[in-house]
């Protein structure tokens, strides 16, 4: 049976039954089979999941920029390998073919060595999504430098903080950015960061805005300079599997950053199989994900997933506002794009706009949707399935994190049933259970517990850069031997799974567990609202009561704010029961939110429990001043 390419729901059991009873031999298979070694492996699989000791793969030696470039050179060598979307949608489209990508990963590889990197060096990536993002990973991967992509959104005290925390040697970065109608001043955020990182020894300048800014003499150089004079063949270092590919910072709820380090040799083999099925992706699809390469979801479903299958993938600079609310689907139409893969609140932002936005355009080309970063709600999965897969492209509600590397349970397009809010079946390879709180696995379906992953899989994280302890302490120490992924989940009767939310977003009222995501969407569902957060609160009778901040859609109309408080109590009581009634409703002009999109609950529950003291960081957030606005507006 070919394991590599599920085709039917009979498949899929058969592979995941397979998966489960003999991993090892099934994940050798696919690592055998799809994938070009320097040096095949001792051993598929070595570990120890109380100590947080994973090693796939052992003393297998791979580059994964051969297997994501150079094998494809002969049968597609021709083939686009990235569509570059600008930001202002009058500059043209670049088209670069896997022979061309070779061409600049090879002469990119060139500066790096020339400029002083080598294998195990760090190196920080700071640049805009234009191609030089995608070509920096390939160029690190390739010499065997380690990438610490930062988002070019953050602050210079964030950049700083996470230059520091894995002792970069290089900074690739730009002379600016464009976003929508705006510019940033990406390289003055970089000189302001590097005034207490004394590890950096050189900036490279790659051009876009053209705009005016101070190089440092020794220290910057133009990137266009240097690749000019750079010799276009490149040998690729062999790499052992469990070699660092890269490190990727993500936000702890108390703390500093956390830097998630993956390896080659198993995250190559899982996000190219997770993108594979997860997508249904055949030979001339055109692929596009929404996410910067800032995040996880840009390193494995715009870069490696992609490449690894010798796929088309679009690299998309600009915003879905700009010009207009119509962008998104004016470049699915342009490109004809196949498989389109965003964030649920995109989905909403964008379904609060006029529908003539998506009715102006052709989106016959979609074949696959996607849903990534958080729980899609109803409203928002029955818009995107009507109107942008006009009910014939299945959408793939996909649930993942930043340190499981790559897609975890999602439904598999054509094969699995969906449903409606729920991520349902894990998988091959994926085994999650679920966990009471007396730690105990709970084994029946109809269950709400702790989700938990209680075997290895080749995508997962292997440690936090210079921090193992906090790698165990976070993930491994509550459920002894099981990754705990911080988030609750469903199970229901056919054994699909609904992630309910972190487990901390979990709040008991009157002895009652309530997860705060179906509360969200209940509310979510009433035609007034646009979008909300829940949180707890302490209170003297119930223990917590629950908090909702609320953002309303633009009617154009003042409605009643009690009467309407009263409508969406009514709904949640409908919806949910009466014990999942807010006692406060805090109407907002918006939500507190990270670049990537995720509400900072933790923000929004200090507010409600009337603790301005610390919130910690708030520069790096989206929007940092509605923070303010809330705070003087909360309800007593």
């Amino acid at each position: 049976m070919n394991y590599y390419e599920i085709g039917s729901l009979e498949d899929y059991f058969k592979i995941y039954n397979k998966s489960v009873r003999n991993p090892e031999e099934f994940w050798g298979t696919i690592a055998d089979e799809n994938f070009n070694w320097y040096q095949k492996w001792d051993k598929v699989l070595e570990y120890d999941m109380i100590h947080a000791d994973i090693k796939w793969f052992k003393n297998g030696k791979v580059n994964i920029v051969k297997n994501c470039i150079d094998r494809h050179l002969n049968k597609r060598g021709e083939k686009t390998a990235i569509i570059f979307e600008p930001n202002n949608p009058n500059e043209p489209a670049q088209h670069i073919s896997y022979l061309e990508l070779h061409e600049r990963v090879c002469k990119m590889a060139n500066v790096l060595k020339e400029q002083g990197i080598q294998k195990g060096d760090r190196v920080c990536i700071y640049l805009p999504m234009i191609p030089e993002l995608a070509i920096a990973l390939l160029a690190c991967a390739r010499v065997g430098a380690i990438h610490s992509v930062v988002f070019a959104g953050f602050s210079a005290s964030a950049l700083s903080s996470r230059i520091q925390d894995s002792d970069c040697k290089l900074v690739l970065t730009s002379d600016g950015a464009y976003r929508g109608s705006k510019s940033i001043d990406l390289k003055g955020i970089v000189d302001d960061a590097l005034v207490n990182c004394p590890t950096i020894e050189k900036v490279l300048v790659v051009k876009r805005t053209n705009s005016e800014i101070q190089m440092k003499e020794g220290r910057d150089f133009w990137m266009e300079e240097l690749l000019e004079n750079a010799a276009k063949d490149h040998v690729a270092e062999i790499m052992d599997a469990e070699d660092p590919l890269f490190i990727l910072y993500t936000s702890g709820s108390t703390g500093k950053p956390k830097g998630m380090v993956h390896t080659i040799g198993g995250y190559m083999v899982y996000t190219a199989y997770t993108f594979k099925n997860i997508f249904n992706y055949k030979e001339n699809d055109v692929y596009w994900c929404t996410a910067d390469i800032g995040w996880i979801t840009g390193h494995s479903y715009i870069v490696y997933g992609p490449l690894l299958n010798g796929a088309t993938t679009v690299l998309f600079e600009g915003v879905p506002s700009y010009p207009d609310f119509g962008r998104f689907w004016n470049v699915i139409d342009k490109h004809e794009v196949t498989q389109f893969y965003t964030a649920p609140t995109a989905i909403r932002a964008l379904a609060k706009e006029n529908l003539s936005f998506v009715e102006n355009h052709d989106l016959s080309s979609i074949k696959v949707l996607g849903s990534v970063g958080e729980p899609i709600n109803e409203e928002a999965w029955h818009w995107y399935n009507n109107n942008v897969g006009k009910k014939t492209a299945p959408i793939t509600d996909t649930w993942w994190q930043t340190e499981t590397g790559g897609i975890m349970i999602a439904p598999l397009p054509f094969i699995t049933p969906t449903k409606p809010t729920y991520a349902t079946l894990p998988l091959p390879g994926i085994q999650p259970v679920l966990m009471d709180e007396r730690r105990n696995e709970l084994e029946d379906n109809q269950v709400v517990g702790s989700l938990c992953i209680k075997f290895p899989w080749p995508g997962m994280a292997r440690t936090i850069w210079g921090d193992h302890q906090r790698f165990v302490d976070t993930y491994f120490s509550a459920f002894r031997g099981k990754y705990f992924t911080g988030d609750g989940a469903l199970r229901d009767e056919v054994g699909y799974y609904r992630i309910t939310g972190r487990v901390d977003d979990v709040v008991i009222v009157s002895g009652h567990n309530l997860g705060t995501a179906p509360i969200e969407d209940a509310i979510n569902e009433h035609p007034a609202v646009a979008e909300s957060a829940i949180v707890g609160f302490p209170h003297d009778v119930k223990g917590n009561a629950l908090y909702g901040y609320i953002t309303l859609k633009e009617t154009g109309e003042v409605r009643d704010r009690d009467n309407l408080r009263r409508e969406i109590n009514e709904h949640i009581s409908s919806h949910i029961g009466p014990i999942a009634k807010l006692d406060k409703i805090q109407f907002v002009s918006g939500l507190p939110k990270t670049r990537s999109g995720k509400i900072m609950r933790r923000i929004l529950r200090k507010i409600a429990e009337g603790d301005f003291s610390n919130f910690g960081d708030i520069s790096t957030l989206l929007n940092p001043e509605i923070v303010e606005e809330i705070k003087n507006e909360r309800i007593d």
